[in-house]
């Protein structure tokens, strides 16, 4: 998670008001992919993150993530859903669940 958050820096201050989140995706305790937010109407961390890891072969990936997926289409498709197409993302860890009314802990994958 220590990584997630050196990647979110990344986004300060000029991806304002977006918030500064960042990711990091592990297989077997090595990060392959990392991403953290981009302008307004690019990328978000996780997008971002996964479009390194698209065509490559993994077996078991973590997603360690500072903020929770956005589960709505608001200028960028949802991260959320995203990463439940994706279906090589076995675990993700957040670090906080997003006050934004429209998360909030709304989608869950068990």
């Amino acid at each position: 998670m220590l990584a997630a958050l050196a990647q979110s820096r990344k986004a300060l201050p000029e991806y304002l008001p977006n918030p500064a989140v960042g990711c990091v995706i592990v297989d077997t305790q090595k990060i392959v992919a990392q991403g953290y937010t981009q302008v307004p109407g690019k990328h978000h961390a996780e997008a971002d993150a996964l479009k390194q890891i698209q065509g490559k072969a993994f077996n078991f990936l973590k997603m360690d993530v500072t903020l929770e997926p956005c589960s709505f289409y608001g200028r960028t498709p949802a991260c959320a859903l995203a990463i439940a197409q994706d279906c090589r993302i076995y675990e993700i860890y957040v670090s906080l669940v997003d006050p934004q009314p429209r998360n909030n802990g709304k989608y869950r994958i068990v």
